[in-house]
C-alpha cells in the first residue's frame, strides 16, 4: 500500500505531509505522559519486528498478487495508539529514505493510510471496545480488516485528487478493496496471535528479546524467500494501466525524486545485508524516540 511519488502530486502530497507531521507531534506529546523506561525494550522490539514483517510478502492465491502485514493495529494494541503511531511513522520514514519504498512526496499519505487510520480510527472504534468486552481476537480481526479497507479507499481518494487515477475511480476502488480484504484477514489472524502471546507474557524481556531475534531472522533470512509478485497496490495499478496517468511533472517532483535517489543507499546493497542494516537503523531511531520520551518526562517531573 506504499504510494510512490509518481502517484501523488504536490497539491495532495504536501498538505498530507504537513498533516502527518502535526499528527506525529501531537502523538509524541500524548505518548510522553505515560511512557516510562520500562516501555523502551518492548517498544523498540515491536517496531523492529513490524519493520521486518513488512519485508515478507505472501502470495494471494488465484490473483497473481501478494500482500504483507502492515502492523499499525498490532503496534497500537500493544503499545497504545500514540506510541504505536510513532513506531509506524519511524518504519515508514526509514523505508522511504533508505529503501525508496514509498515516495518522499507521498510519505504523508502513507502515514495517514497505514498509521493514522490504524491507530486513531480502527483501534479506538473497533479493537478497544471489543477487547474490553473480552473479545480481543474478534476485535483484532475486524480492526485489521477495517484499517486496510479504509487505507485502500484513502489510496484511491489521494490518487484521484492527484489526477493519476481519476479516469476510472470505480474500477480502482473495486480492485483495491477486493485485493486488500484477504490481506486484512491474514493480518488480523496473525496480529491476534501475537497480541494474545504478548498479553500472556505481559511484554516480558524474554518476549521482547524473542521478537528482536525473530525480526533479525525475518530480515536476514526469511525475506529472501518472500513472494516477488506485485503487492495489492501494484497489482491494482497494473490492471488499471490503461487509465493511469503518472504524476512526474514539476519542480517539486524532480526535487523529491533526486533527494530520494541520494538517500536510498541501501538499495545498492545485497538485499539481506540491506535489510539487516535497515533493521538496525529503525531500531536506533525508535530507541532515540523512546529516550527522548523518557527524558522529557523526567524534566517535567523535576520542574514539579
Amino acid at each position: 500500500m506504499h504510494l510512490g511519488n509518481s502517484i501523488i502530486c504536490p497539491v495532495t502530497g504536501i498538505p498530507m505531509l504537513i498533516a502527518a507531521g502535526c499528527a506525529a507531534v501531537w502523538a509524541y506529546k500524548k505518548a510522553k505522559k505515560d511512557f516510562s523506561k520500562d516501555n523502551i525494550l518492548p517498544t523498540v522490539a515491536l517496531t523492529a519486528f513490524v519493520f521486518a514483517l513488512q519485508m515478507i510478502n505472501f502470495a494471494i492465491p488465484e490473483t497473481g498478487s501478494s500482500g504483507h502485514i502492515v502492523g499499525g493495529l498490532l503496534l497500537a494494541a500493544l503499545l497504545g495508539p500514540y506510541t504505536g503511531f510513532l513506531a509506524i511513522c519511524s518504519i515508514l520514514l526509514i523505508q522511504a529514505l533508505f529503501f525508496a519504498d514509498g515516495g518522499l512526496l507521498a510519505l504523508g499519505c502513507n502515514i495517514f493510510n497505514m498509521g493514522i487510520l490504524s491507530c486513531f480510527v480502527a483501534y479506538p472504534l473497533l479493537y478497544k471496545p471489543l477487547a474490553e468486552r473480552n473479545k480481543p481476537v474478534l476485535g483484532t480481526i475486524l480492526a485489521s480488516v477495517a484499517a486496510l479497507q479504509l487505507g485502500s479507499i484513502s489510496v484511491v481518494a489521494e490518487s484521484a485528487l492527484s489526477g493519476s487515477t481519476s479516469l476510472n475511480i470505480g474500477l480502482f476502488t473495486s480492485l483495491m478493496q477486493g485485493i486488500h480484504l484477504p490481506i486484512g484477514i491474514v493480518e488480523g489472524i496473525f496480529s491476534a496471535v501475537i497480541i494474545l502471546a504478548a498479553k500472556n507474557t505481559q511484554l516480558s524481556k524474554v518476549f521482547s528479546y524473542s521478537l528482536g531475534t525473530t525480526a533479525l531472522i525475518l530480515a536476514g533470512v526469511i525475506s529472501q524467500y518472500a513472494s516477488n509478485k506485485p503487492d495489492g497496490l501494484e497489482w491494482s495499478l497494473i490492471n488499471l494501466s490503461d487509465s493511469f496517468m503518472a504524476q512526474t511533472q514539476g519542480y517539486i517532483y524532480s526535487i523529491s525524486e533526486a533527494l530520494q535517489a541520494k538517500t536510498a543507499i541501501l538499495t545498492q546493497l545485497p538485499s539481506a545485508f540491506a535489510n539487516i542494516l535497515g533493521l538496525l537503523v529503525v531500531t536506533v531511531l525508535m530507541l532515540t524516540v523512546c529516550k527522548l520520551l523518557t527524558v522529557k518526562q523526567a524534566q517535567v517531573y523535576e520542574k514539579q
